[in-house]
Parts: C-alpha cells; structure tokens; sequence
C-alpha cells in the first residue's frame, strides 16, 4: 500500500499534510521501510502523521515525536514515543539523541519559524545517520515575514539552502571554498514546492574513469 492509500485509509488521529509532499515522502522515506529505523517528527500536530509513519514504517519502526506542547504526551502509543520540549533548546535535542540514538529520518514540520528551524537542523542534521535523510517541509513560511522570512531575506532556510549548494559543490570550487563536514558528508540534495530534502552518505574520492579506455597513440 502507498503512503497515500495510508493516508486515505488513515482511521486513527488526525493527519493534516499537503497532498503534494506525498510523492516525495515515498521517494525518499521507502528505502527504510521494515527496517529498524528511528523517525523524529519535529511537531506533532494532531498526532495522527506519527501513526501514519508507523504503519508505513512498519514493525520495526521506532517514531519520535517531539513537541512544545504537553498535551502531545497523549499521543504515544507502542512504537510511538513523544518528548515535550523545543525544538531549539540545544540540550532538549541532545536529550532526545542520548535516549534514542541518532536519526534515520528527521522531519521538521514544527513552528515553521526560521529560527527554530535553522536550530534544529544547526543541531541535528551531523547527529544524523550516516546515511540518513533530512526533510524540512511548509518552507513557503520561509517568505513569510510572521515567520522570520521573506524573499532573499538574510537568515531564512532557503538562503542557508542556497549557501549549503555551493558547499556540496566545494571540492570544484578551486579553492574558493573550502570543503566542509556538509560536503563530506552529504550525498544530494533536492527541492520540491515549500520542502528540502539533505540525503546523507559518505562521499569518497571524485574521478571520472572511461571504459574502455582510448587507444594510446
């Protein structure tokens, strides 16, 4: 079954998501579906997307929700685990890493304020897996002036996205820009309508081989 169909079958707690985000969550969330994963939610909402993760997930999914709002403590169940705290209390998350481990899958879909969304990701995208994947969602808010945003304006994630472009790009830059733990560490990233997608991975030395080789005159 799709992560659709699961959603439109959904009978539990309410989910509220974007129906575009869905083709994007199955492409990238699928590799680790039955395997023992960790999936940190960044807000709650309703509490029914963190049902939707564990069914999809499956049996050996671990989902943590985390939230600023205590009533979300309602919402555990088994394979669901709820932490209160914000998203941009460096020491919440370090608790939260300590108690669960690092990451497979981080998803922010918390105050949607451009502060607390650059402290999250600051903290936790190095804490990922090392083949993690880490996706930000409702960025429109990054244009949104009630949000810390706005167009071009200087401290949005979209900025620091179009910043950590040229830092996955390092290695060409000849010598403009140093390589950082980003560029190791970091295989793609991809963008979609109001989300950003960072695919973790090992990065290992850059060459371009032709085979078969060319004749040598």
């Amino acid at each position: 079954m799709s992560l659709w169909s699961e959603f439109l079958t959904h009978q539990g707690r309410t989910i509220h998501k974007w129906k575009h985000y869905f083709p994007a969550y199955e492409r990238h969330f699928c590799r680790f579906v039955d395997r023992p994963v960790t999936f940190l939610e960044i807000g709650c909402g309703l509490g029914g997307s963190l049902q939707m993760w564990k069914r999809y997930l499956g049996p050996h999914a671990q989902i943590v929700g985390i939230d600023i709002r205590s009533v979300c403590a309602e919402y555990q169940e088994d394979q669901i685990a709820v932490r209160i705290g914000d998203q941009s209390d460096p020491a919440f998350l370090s608790s939260i890493i300590d108690e669960f481990g690092h990451p497979d899958i981080v998803l922010d879909d918390g105050s949607h304020v451009m502060a607390h969304v650059l402290a999250s990701f600051g903290y936790l995208y190095q804490r990922c897996a090392s083949d993690g994947v880490y996706l930000v969602e409702d960025l429109h808010t990054a244009y949104w002036d009630e949000y810390g945003g706005g167009l071009g304006r200087e401290g949005t994630f979209i900025e620091l996205c179009k910043a950590l472009i040229d830092e996955l790009n390092a290695d060409w830059s000849r010598g403009a820009l140093m390589p950082t733990e980003f560029t190791r560490s970091t295989q793609s990233m991809h963008f979609y309508d109001s989300m950003a997608v960072f695919e973790r991975g090992r990065t290992l030395g850059k060459s371009a081989p032709m085979y078969p080789a060319l004749p040598q005159d």
